[in-house]
């Protein structure tokens, strides 16, 4: 397990800076919603009459008068973006690293597979933003403990979870294209991250492209939905399973393959 250790050890920073930047704007959102009380209802009426608008973000029948609701407006926002961000920022350059530091001769001629590196490589990535998943999680948690609210664990956790896999399978995506790639792709990641995102906007916003909802995985990280239904949406999680092996799968092989420049 070198690899995985090193690669750890060396997005160790990264990771503790994101979690940190994340987590503290989602106890900030969290702890302000109490003083929001008095005047949330008026704001909600108006999300509400804005139609496509509120559609756009995902806005429910729970509306943001609802913890749930505002939990999924405020924060669901910065965790879906941020994270997304974050993951394909982790995957996007894990495989095309070595060439771009030129460290690639140093590494390929230990005794050990391209394939148990890109194995060790993706074990890292995952563990990354299971870490970043784990503290927002503790950070919400504790944080709805401090402001004395009582929303559904279950619910709570459901949401949670459905951003968790949002990342993983953004990740996944991004390790995949970083196979076949030389530099870094930070451009790349990050790109990959806000397409999904709007994506996600247009088939809330009209009919036409509702369509999108099938490509994006931001379709089942739906406070609102899953608040409404009580279960994550499983087609949307079944076809991004699909797509994250095959990412994965088509990374393994371009790497095992791929005429790597020391």
């Amino acid at each position: 397990m070198t690899v995985y250790l090193h690669e750890l050890k060396r997005g160790r920073s990264t990771t503790l800076i994101w979690s940190a930047v994340i987590a503290f704007l989602l106890a900030v959102s969290i702890l302000i919603f109490p003083m929001m009380l008095d005047s949330i209802d008026e704001l909600n009426q108006a999300l509400q009459s804005m139609g496509d608008f509120a559609s756009a973000f995902g806005i429910g029948k729970l509306g943001i008068s609802d913890f749930i609701g505002y939990y999924s407006l405020e924060c669901g926002e910065m965790l879906g973006i941020g994270g997304a961000i974050f993951a394909a920022l982790c995957g996007i350059s894990i495989l095309s690293r070595e060439e771009n530091e030129h460290t690639a001769e140093f590494l390929l001629t230990h005794p050990i597979s391209r394939t148990r590196i890109a194995g060790e490589k993706l074990l890292s990535v995952f563990t990354h933003i299971t870490a970043l998943n784990m503290i927002c999680s503790v950070v919400t948690f504790f944080c709805i403990l401090i402001i004395g609210q009582h929303p559904s664990f279950r619910i709570m956790a459901l949401i949670m979870l459905s951003y968790y896999l949002l990342h993983i399978e953004i990740a996944a995506i991004s390790f995949g294209i970083s196979a076949f790639l030389k530099g870094r792709g930070t451009g790349i990641g990050i790109g990959i991250a806000l397409l999904f995102y709007f994506m996600s906007m247009l088939s809330n916003i009209t009919d036409n492209m509702r369509f999108m909802q099938w490509l994006t995985p931001f379709s089942y990280a739906n406070g609102s939905w899953i608040a409404e239904h009580q279960t994550l949406d499983f087609r949307f999680i079944a076809i991004g399973a699909a797509v994250s092996a095959a990412a994965i799968i088509a990374g393994f092989i371009k790497y095992n393959k791929k005429d790597i420049a020391a």
